[in-house]
């Protein structure tokens, strides 16, 4: 992509409804400045070829010396949203486009650095939280979600470093789903967590607040006997493929999907008008026997 102007991203900014706020919060060397670069490199400000390897955002001496994040920085990139309007049914119907500034945040790693990591949640509408396929859920992946969920910051799921599953573990397909599987439900299992914690914190003050009105109603001597706990949907919360909030991807290589990329594929192929019904199906238990006909 060539490079945008500066007066394209000056544009931009006097749009409040074209801008996005996005953070990249990860565990340490779990490709957090690689992605950086391979973003940078969509708009043309370096190489495909060195994503990786320059280290753009990290600009200070001791940085690029350690090979390690100290101090979260940011930039500004351009991106435009290509999609069909939801009454269009012929293929040659165009795209509508849509253009944003993205302020991207890489921020550190380390533990030692969790004062940077607060910092770029705060300043953010969303967040990439990485995790490394291989390593999994670390101390620091726990970290920055519990950051991202008090800062209020709804995050994406990005399963990276996707290409060592096939060159360093040789899984093979169905190894590697499991495998994926059970590492979105560790991290949901965190999230979890959060939900419950608060939960219990948010029933406790309730209780009080009950305990002190029934006082004021009945004698001290009179128990209370009117209380229960509320049941509260939690499934907005968690990351699931089919919900369009997890990514599967290689930073290094500079490639990665979501599920209703493929499901928009196969919904052209099989003449699927609606390509939301199938993406539900790309994640999970199905399958589809075109010799046998069967799924």
């Amino acid at each position: 992509m060539p490079v945008v102007p500066p007066t394209k991203l000056a544009q931009l900014q006097n749009n409040v409804h074209s801008i996005r706020n996005v953070c990249v919060l990860a565990h340490v060397d779990h490709g957090k400045t690689t992605l950086s670069d391979a973003l940078l490199a969509t708009n043309g400000i370096i190489s495909s070829k060195l994503a990786g390897k320059v280290r753009y955002l990290d600009s200070r001496e001791d940085e690029q010396e350690r090979g390690i994040t100290m101090e979260s920085s940011g930039i500004s990139l351009y991106y435009q949203l290509l999609k069909k309007s939801a009454d269009s049914t012929s293929p040659d119907t165009s795209l509508a486009s849509s253009e944003y500034l993205v302020n991207l945040i890489d921020s550190p790693g380390h533990v030692d650095f969790a004062s940077e990591v607060a910092s770029a949640a705060r300043l953010s509408d969303g967040a990439l939280v990485l995790v490394d396929v291989i390593e999994g859920v670390c101390t620091q992946t726990v970290s920055v979600l519990r950051q991202a969920w008090i800062e209020n910051v709804q995050p994406l799921l990005f399963l990276n470093k996707m290409d060592r599953l096939i060159v360093e573990w040789k899984m093979t397909p169905s190894e590697a789903y499991i495998h994926m599987q059970q590492l979105i439900e560790q991290v949901n299992a965190v999230l979890a967590g959060f939900w419950e914690g608060d939960r219990l914190a948010e029933d406790s003050r309730k209780l009080e607040e009950a305990k002190e009105k029934w006082k004021e109603a009945h004698s001290e001597d009179v128990a209370m006997t009117e209380w229960y706990l509320e049941e509260k949907d939690d499934s907005h919360i968690y990351f699931a493929p089919k919900q369009g909030n997890v990514l599967f991807g290689s930073a290094a290589d500079g490639w990665a999907f979501r599920i209703n990329h493929f499901a928009n594929i196969f919904a052209e192929k099989l003449g699927i008008p609606t390509p939301a019904k199938l993406q539900q199906l790309m994640w999970g238990g199905y399958y589809l026997d075109p010799k046998n006909k069967q799924r």
